[in-house]
């Protein structure tokens, strides 16, 4: 009779054991290369286990205070290895690859997660994320949160399409205004334009530099402009200052040019995308009164 307690005992220990075990075996410090990945990891409860991030992550703005391992195409392994990481983390964009082969001989582990730009990916990405920190189900209600309020988004950008004929659209991006490339077909860009109900004038693949006549004469409805230097209206500014071209376009002289923070544009989806997709839609369609399921 006095067998069953010290068996409930003895498995209990076990279970703790077991548990400490697997908490002992994640990665307890972690660089992230991306900025969408990093702020996953953040919105995840992870940021207490980042030790260095590159220059792409930059929200929250606590991350700015940590370490910085350079841009996520251009990392080197010195200053990733410098940091003593259990394991890197990054998307299909970080490189180069010799760098990542260093990296992995050095004893550290790399995660590659997916930069593309759709819901599937940001579902098996917190997936992944949730399954390294130890948190598998705060990602899966992330996940499908994220999913509500887009679907949300999407089904309030219908009922305005209705009313109103979805906006031809083109989205710069820039450094300080100069040299601007447009964002076409299969970029993250023309993703976010059509996910806030943009009709894309870019008929070109990928982020292509085209001339002032030709984006004049695309004539767009709405300019959104991402500039890499200049923030809000500074980079509107520098963008017509550096291309009076531009100053004769309807979305110029109507006054319906955004601003977009150009992180969001890189590493694939992260958590601030339906907030940003939401002021984006009611920009396109200012009478339609869009929103986020909430």
């Amino acid at each position: 009779m006095m067998r069953k307690p010290f068996a409930l005992v003895a498995l209990c220990a076990g279970l703790a054991f077991s548990s400490l075990a697997s908490a002992q075996e994640l990665p307890q410090r972690w660089v992230s290369a991306g900025g969408a990945l990093s702020e996953w990891i953040s919105a995840l409860g992870g940021e207490p286990h980042l030790v260095g991030v590159d220059t792409t992550s930059q929200h929250p703005p606590a991350l700015k205070a940590l370490p910085s391992i350079g841009y996520q195409r251009q990392l080197s392994a010195e200053g990733i290895l410098s940091l003593r990481p259990d394991v890197l983390v990054g998307t299909d964009e970080m490189g180069p690859p010799p760098v990542l082969a260093q990296v992995r001989n050095a004893g550290v582990r790399v995660e590659l997660f997916s930069s593309e730009p759709a819901l599937t990916a940001v579902d098996d990405n917190l997936k992944r994320l949730g399954s390294l920190l130890g948190v598998e189900p705060q990602a899966a209600a992330l996940a499908g949160d994220y999913r509500r309020q887009i679907d949300g988004l999407t089904a309030s950008i219908k009922g305005a399409q209705a009313r109103q004929a979805a906006p031809g659209v083109l989205l710069l991006v820039g450094h300080a205004g100069g040299k601007p490339l447009l964002a076409g077909q299969g970029t993250s860009g023309d993703w976010l334009l059509k996910q806030a109900g943009a009709r894309n004038l870019a008929d070109h693949q990928g982020y292509k530099p085209l001339s002032l006549e030709a984006l004049a004469a695309m004539d767009p409805d709405v300019l959104v402009v991402s500039d890499r230097a200049l923030d809000g209206e500074a980079a509107v500014q520098a963008l017509l200052k550096e291309n009076p071209g531009l100053a004769g376009s309807r979305a110029v002289r109507e006054q319906r040019v955004i601003s977009l923070d150009p992180t969001l544009l890189v590493g694939g989806l992260g958590p601030r995308l339906p907030v940003t997709l939401e002021r984006l839609a009611q920009a396109f369609y200012p009478t339609g009164q869009v929103s986020l399921a909430r």
